[in-house]
C-alpha cells in the first residue's frame, strides 16, 4: 500500500486519516509529530487527531494500559476515512496582498517594504500614498473633502488627469479600509484563541519541543477546549478528560516539567502553585491587560445595540457572534486572573474591586426549549443583571466589591466561590472522551457527507433551506441531536 493513503496502518495498528496533508501521521517521526502538535496550538484539529500525533510522540514510553487508552482515542480519527466536514482551523484573516499589488501597480512603485499581513505597515503605506496625493488628512482620506481640484494639483506638482488621480485616491482609500478590517479580524481571531486555549498559541516552539510530555498535554487539552458547542440542554463536556489526566499525571511525575508552558493553557491552582512569584506576577499582568482590552470591545458592542440584560436572549439586530466571542474571551481571562490572584495569595484585592462575569447571548429557540422542559435562564444571568457592567468597573466608572458580588449571588441562589464569581471556579470531575460529532450550527449529524449537504443548504441556520433540500426529505436518523419540537418540547 502506498504510504499516507487512507486505510494504511501505522506501527500502533491505527488507520491513518486521509485528511492529513503533505505527510500522513504514519510517516511521521516522533520529532515531526511533535512539530505538528505545536502547529495544532494555532489550529482547530479534532482531539482524536491530536491524540494520534501524541501517540506517535510518546507511545513508546507508555505502559500497556496507557497505550491502550490513548490508542482507543486515536483510532477514532479514522472514522469516515479520517474525513470531517468541519474546518480544522479557525478562520484566518485574509491579508491585503491584492490591495498592495494594485497600489504598487497604479502608483508605479517597487515591490517590497510593505507587509500585507501587518495593519500598521499597511496604514503607514496608505499614509505615504495619501501624502503623495496631497490629501489634507491622510488618516481620514474623505473622497469628497480631501481630493484636490485641478488647480490645487498643479500647485503641489501633481501632474495627473482627474481620472488617474481619482483612481489612485480610491485605491488608497481601499487600502486604508482594508488595514482597519484586517486589524479587527486579527483581534477577533486572537481573542478566539484566548477564549478557547488561553495563551497557548503564543508558546515558543523551542520551549514546546524541549518538553514533549508538557507539549502533548497542552496540545490535547487545548484541542478539547476548541471543540464546537452543541445545541443541547446538557452542559458542555469537561475538556479535561481521562486522556488529558493521563498526560497531566505524567507531567506531575516528571521533575523537569515546564509548568510555565502548561500555565499558559491550564492556569489551575495545582499548576500555578508550581510557578515562581515572578512568573505568577507576569501572568497576572497579562491576564489583567487582556481583560481590560476585551472589556473595551464589549462596551463598544454593547453601546451599538440594545440588549436585554435581564434575560440575555438575543434580539433582532444584536451581533451575537461578536458578543459571544468577546464574552468567552473575557470570562476565560477573568477566571485565569482570579485563579492567579488566589495562587499568589492576593485574593483579598477583590474586596476592593471585583468585576463580574459577562453573559453570552442565548438563542430564543434554545431559551424556549429550556422553559418547555421545566428549566429556565442560567442562574448566572440573574447575578449579572444585579451587578454593574464589568467594563464600567474596570474603567472606574462604577464600583463593585466582592461583597457586592456575593450579595448578588445570594439573591440569585448561586454559590459565589464554586461558580467562579468571587474565587477560582471549582474543578469538575474528570470527563470521558467521546468522538467528535459532526456539527451543523451546533446540531449533531450522523456523518460528514450529510453534514456537508445540510450546511450548504443552510439547514439549522435559522433561515430558509435552499438548494431544493426540504426538511421532509431528510431521513429521521440523519440528525443525531435531541431537538425540540416546533412547540418547544423535545423530539425524543
Amino acid at each position: 500500500m502506498v504510504p499516507g493513503r487512507s486505510g494504511e496502518s501505522d506501527c500502533f495498528g491505527l488507520v491513518v486519516p486521509a485528511r492529513m496533508p503533505v505527510m500522513s501521521i504514519a510517516e511521521m517521526s516522533a520529532e515531526d509529530a511533535l512539530v505538528a502538535l505545536h502547529g495544532s496550538l494555532d489550529e482547530r484539529r479534532r482531539p482524536e487527531e491530536v491524540a494520534h500525533l501524541v501517540l506517535r510522540v510518546i507511545g513508546g514510553q507508555l505502559g500497556l494500559r496507557e497505550r491502550m487508552a490513548l490508542g482507543r482515542v486515536a483510532r477514532a480519527a479514522a472514522r469516515w476515512n479520517g474525513w470531517s466536514s468541519m474546518s480544522a482551523d479557525f478562520a484566518r484573516p485574509v491579508g491585503a496582498a491584492r490591495q498592495v499589488d494594485a497600489a504598487v501597480r497604479l502608483f508605479e512603485l517597487q515591490h517590497g517594504g510593505v507587509d500585507p499581513e501587518d495593519p500598521a505597515s499597511l496604514l503607514d503605506f496608505s499614509a505615504r500614498l495619501s501624502e503623495s496625493l496631497g490629501a489634507v488628512d491622510p488618516v481620514r482620506l474623505d473622497f469628497l473633502r480631501d481630493r484636490l481640484n485641478r488647480e490645487a494639483r498643479a500647485a503641489v506638482g501633481i501632474e495627473l488627469s482627474k481620472r488617474q488621480y481619482n483612481r489612485r485616491f480610491r485605491v488608497t482609500q481601499r487600502l486604508s479600509a482594508k488595514a482597519d478590517r484586517l486589524a479587527v479580524e486579527q483581534t477577533k481571531r486572537q481573542l478566539t484563541m484566548v477564549a478557547r486555549a488561553g495563551f497557548s498559541a503564543s508558546i515558543d516552539r523551542s520551549a514546546f519541543l524541549a518538553d514533549p510530555w508538557a507539549g502533548c498535554f497542552v496540545a490535547y487539552l487545548t484541542a478539547k477546549r476548541k471543540l464546537r458547542r452543541e445545541f443541547t440542554l446538557a452542559g458542555r463536556d469537561n475538556p479535561y478528560d481521562d486522556i488529558a489526566d493521563l498526560l497531566f499525571q505524567r507531567c506531575v511525575a516528571d521533575s523537569g516539567t515546564d509548568w510555565w508552558m502548561i500555565a499558559q493553557a491550564y492556569p489551575t491552582p495545582s499548576v500555578l502553585a508550581q510557578l515562581t512569584d515572578a512568573q505568577r506576577g507576569e501572568l497576572l499582568g497579562r491576564w489583567w491587560t487582556t481583560m481590560r482590552q476585551i472589556a473595551t470591545l464589549l462596551k463598544r458592542v454593547w453601546s451599538a445595540s440594545e440588549f436585554d440584560q435581564a434575560t440575555m436572549i438575543v434580539r433582532r439586530g444584536n451581533d451575537s457572534s461578536t458578543w459571544n466571542l468577546l464574552c468567552g474571551a473575557y470570562n476565560a481571562a477573568r477566571a485565569a486572573w482570579i485563579a492567579t490572584l488566589d495562587a499568589a495569595g492576593s485574593l483579598v484585592l477583590l474586596d476592593a474591586s471585583c468585576p463580574g462575569k459577562s453573559m453570552m447571548l442565548i438563542a430564543a429557540d434554545l431559551a424556549v426549549w429550556h422553559r418547555s422542559t421545566g428549566g429556565g435562564l442560567h442562574p448566572d444571568v440573574g447575578v449579572w443583571a444585579r451587578l454593574p457592567l464589568p467594563w464600567d468597573v474596570l474603567d472606574g466608572t462604577a464600583a463593585c466589591t466582592r461583597a457586592d458580588v456575593e450579595a448578588a449571588c445570594g439573591d440569585g441562589g448561586v454559590d459565589p466561590v464554586v461558580s467562579g464569581w468571587s474565587g477560582p471556579r471549582a474543578q469538575a470531575a474528570v470527563g470521558a472522551f467521546r468522538p467528535t460529532p459532526e456539527l451543523v450550527h451546533g446540531v449533531s449529524i450522523v456523518d460528514p457527507v450529510w453534514a456537508s449537504m445540510l450546511r450548504a443548504a443552510g439547514a439549522f441556520s435559522g433561515g430558509k433551506i435552499k438548494g431544493g433540500l426540504e426538511s421532509s426529505l431528510i431521513p429521521a436518523d440523519v440528525v443525531v441531536s435531541d431537538l425540540p419540537e416546533p412547540g418547544g418540547h423535545s423530539s425524543r
